[in-house]
């Protein structure tokens, strides 16, 4: 009886933050927050960070915003690739994308990197801090209010219920967060008319080096170089998995031969489609972003398309600006529903501006592409980037820097 009481009584904690979500935009403003010396706590309901993150891109603006905090120098002895350079094959024509050389950061690439590695390194940092604290197997299921705003969070463990009391609580924690339906905030719906099946095949040194996307009839193939595999996104139609299955693996297989010939022998690797993971593609953007006593950022506030794989890019900005505008009130008490506010002003703006660029090369390149019944031919932009090489740093800016793109301005406790 004692015992079950205990159970059932939930543990409790005081931070200034509590940050749900141990993504990349969770941990960034985590480890931002303490550097600050605010209390901050990270719930992250899985284990650890060994999981599918799909695109693994660690963008320029990223690898600067690192320099800015002193981690660039070690968090690029951890392994990675360079991607220096973007490319799409159109039918038999080659045309570099996006040329990073002219960026004005420290570093001038791409740096592809399992997003768990990037994830480790800074909890592992944020963890050198007195203010930081990480919960794994925390999963946070419901808001507490008090007063007419959030003043916490519910989260259970195996140990137990767990209440952690806040001045603010950050959701974090992606495109099907349980903080913003607790919240009840309204989300729009922009449209996605793609999905993406997602696997790995092995590489070989006789392969090419770079990042590349395929296009050919009906069929799109974007393919990451690794080191030793590439990670591939086939692009299908919304909707189609079923219909790709129904066909079977070896057509599947085949259909991937068809864009990639060199890849044939080695579609074995494939063995059934549980090594094919389906992304649910989705680009959507919450009306608001806070109320009193929460903000949401990064997929949270607003999911993202793949193409270009911004979304961790624009995550990261959010949680940048966030500490920017909010580690000095926070130090003080809660922050003004007005200040929270201010985030959204601030970052809303990008965040449109880089979705309706997406949802303008789904509908007007992919979608085309997908419905086509011959060989498409490169499209008049892409000619143009292939015609004027200067114009490839275009794309290049806004893949790696993106619009606004934030520098630390929080500072660092004495």
């Amino acid at each position: 009886m004692n015992d079950q009481a205990q159970t059932q009584t939930p543990a409790r904690g005081e931070v200034r933050c509590c940050i749900v979500g141990g993504g990349p935009a969770g941990m960034m403003l985590g480890y931002l927050l303490a550097r600050a010396g605010v209390p901050v706590m990270v719930l992250e309901k899985h284990g650890d960070f060994l999981r599918d993150f799909r695109g693994d891109t660690i963008h320029p603006s990223t690898l600067e915003l690192m320099h800015e905090l002193g981690l660039l120098e070690d968090f690029l002895k951890l392994p990675h690739q360079e991607a220096r350079q973007l490319a799409g094959q159109v039918g038999d024509t080659l045309i570099n994308i996006a040329d990073f050389s002219y960026l004005p950061t420290h570093c001038k690439f791409i740096a592809l990197m399992p997003q768990w590695d990037f994830l480790n390194f800074l909890a592992e940092r944020g963890r050198r801090l007195p203010a930081f604290a990480l919960r794994t197997e925390a999963e946070a299921t419901a808001l507490i209010r008090e007063g007419g705003r959030v003043a916490g969070v519910r989260a259970q463990t195996p140990q137990g219920p767990l209440e952690i009391h806040c001045d603010l609580v950050v959701a974090a924690d992606g495109r099907h967060s349980a903080m913003r339906k607790d919240a009840g905030l309204e989300v729009m719906e922009l449209g996605a008319p793609i999905d993406v099946l997602w696997m790995r095949l092995r590489r070989r040194a006789d392969d090419p080096e770079q990042t590349l996307g395929r296009f050919d009839v009906g069929r799109i193939m974007v393919m990451i170089n690794r080191g030793d595999y590439w990670q591939c996104a086939f692009v299908i139609r919304k909707g189609g998995y079923q219909e790709i299955r129904e066909r079977g693996l070896d057509a599947f297989r085949e259909e991937i031969a068809g864009l990639m010939p060199y890849l044939r022998e080695r579609l074995h690797e494939l063995r059934d489609w549980d090594d094919v993971k389906l992304l649910t593609v989705t680009v959507d953007r919450l009306r608001r972003w806070q109320m009193p006593g929460l903000l949401c950022i990064g997929d949270c506030a607003h999911a993202m398309s793949p193409i270009g794989g911004v979304g961790i890019n624009l995550a990261i900005q959010d949680a940048v600006a966030a500490a920017n505008l909010l580690a000095k009130p926070l130090l003080d008490g809660a922050p003004s529903y007005d200040l929270l506010r201010g985030l959204q002003e601030r970052r809303e703006w990008p965040t449109r501006m880089t979705q309706a660029v997406q949802i303008l090369v789904q509908n007007k390149v992919i979608s085309r592409v997908l419905a086509s019944q011959g060989r498409p031919a490169p499209p008049w932009p892409l000619r143009l980037l292939g015609r004027w090489p200067l114009l490839q740093r275009l794309p290049a800016r806004l893949v790696g820097l993106g619009i606004r793109p934030e520098h630390v301005q929080s500072p660092a406790a004495g």
